[in-house]
């Protein structure tokens, strides 16, 4: 049996990806929110963990390097995301995150289940539709951690939140601020967010 962790932060959204897993394949499907990601992985040691390129809050996730709190998606578990090929940027993280499989969230449900075979079973799985997209996106110019802070300033974390949270100091916080808005040709750290939001590398 093939244990499935299912990552989103919207609870209707992950009930409905653990459903359709259940009943289309022989695996043994858990789902949880950000909060309880780690335990859940923890505790379930998933063989493939599938997260949403489109949640809230997993552009903080995969601009730290792919980790939930340096846990989960670091773990022994391949990494399976659902993206969209109007978000190239955010295709880009999770490669550099080090994803396994990349399912278009276009397509039928077959092909989740088909991706969720191939990489517990240790194979790559890109869906041809994003492939392109993968061709077609800029170079991202910020660093993993630039990225990092810049994500969690786009939820709304204040520096000293953002410290605690990347284990940082309050003006490393500030210096990595100071050069995303610097690289993206910003104004202020408002506009590099928007800026950043715009290529989808936030």
């Amino acid at each position: 049996m093939t244990k499935v962790l299912v990552l989103h932060s919207i609870s209707l959204v992950r009930s409905a990806l653990a459903a359709l897993l259940r009943s289309e394949g022989h695996f043994e499907v858990t789902s949880a929110g950000w909060r309880t990601a780690v335990r859940q992985a923890e505790s379930l040691q998933p063989d493939v963990t599938v997260v949403d390129l489109d949640c809230p809050g997993t552009t903080a996730v995969l601009a730290d390097g792919g980790r939930v709190d340096r846990h989960v998606l670091a773990s022994p578990s391949p990494v399976l995301v659902l993206a969209s090929t109007g978000a190239p940027g955010s295709l880009h993280r999770a490669f550099r995150a080090e994803a396994r499989g990349y399912v278009d969230k276009d397509g039928s449900p077959g092909r989740l289940v088909r991706a969720v075979r191939k990489v517990a079973a240790g194979e790559r799985f890109i869906d041809a539709s994003l492939a392109s997209a993968f061709m077609e996106a800029d170079p991202v110019p910020l660093s993993p951690r630039e990225l990092s802070v810049l994500a969690r300033a786009a939820e709304g974390d204040s520096i000293a939140e953002i410290a605690r949270a990347l284990h940082l100091a309050s003006g490393t916080v500030r210096n990595y601020m100071a050069a995303a808005t610097r690289k993206t040709g910003a104004r202020n750290l408002i506009d590099a967010i928007r800026i950043s939001r715009r290529q989808g590398w936030v």
